[in-house]
């Protein structure tokens, strides 16, 4: 499979990924079909709008590809049955399986890009971070919380920053595209579920701050 391939089929999962973390949320607060999509277009769609401005790529993934935008559509109007198939517990779960895959897709497609697009390491795992956090952050904002990622100690972009390295170092040793690919959205979405299920917690800072 050739990298422009992996790339497409990461991009699409990532899509698929965040969109339903976005549903789920939005659905959860009984928003409208207009809630759902938007939020659900925000989640999918987001951390990629960035990583390609940032990269001034043009034009932006999702217009360039319309489908993606038909997929997120038809994800909504059938949000109905999804949430019917699952018991109402396992949402929660669910959830969090999405937002964690969609993290690891989405933070290598980030740096896999950056990397393409000539830029240093250190570049490419902040483009790879961006990218995967961005998506989440906007769909929190939309549902009127403060982002997760920012307050609730779990790590989140830090699991997309050593996941993203993992994805660099295989690289520069010569391991095949697919390879490191797959290593570097498995040590993403792993950590994160380990973190979640471990309850890991990053210290607030500066340390022993209990208060603002």
């Amino acid at each position: 499979m050739s990298p422009e391939s992996v790339l497409l089929a990461i991009e699409v999962a990532a899509t698929v990924a965040f969109a339903l973390s976005g549903i789920l949320e939005a659905t959860r607060r009984r928003m409208d079909v207009v809630g759902v999509f938007s939020v659900a277009f925000a989640s999918a769609f987001g951390g990629g709008t960035v990583r390609d401005l940032l990269l001034d790529r043009r034009p932006l993934f999702w217009v360039q590809n319309p489908e993606y935008v038909w997929l997120v559509l038809a994800m909504t109007f059938a949000a109905p049955l999804l949430l019917r198939a699952m018991r109402h517990r396992r949402v929660d779960r669910v959830m969090e399986g999405a937002d964690a895959l969609g993290l690891g897709l989405f933070a290598i497609s980030g740096a896999s890009l950056a990397q393409a697009a000539g830029m240093p390491p250190l570049v490419s795992v902040l483009m790879g971070a961006i990218t995967a956090a961005c998506g989440g952050v906007l769909r929190d904002v939309l549902c009127n919380e403060i982002p997760k990622v920012f307050h609730d100690h779990v790590p989140y972009t830090l699991c997309a920053f050593i996941g993203c390295a993992v994805f660099l170092a295989l690289h520069a040793q010569g391991v095949a595209p697919t390879a490191s690919t797959g290593a570097g959205i498995a040590v993403t979405s792993g950590l994160r579920l380990l973190a979640v299920a471990r309850e890991w917690r990053i210290p607030a800072w500066p340390p022993g701050r209990d208060g603002p």
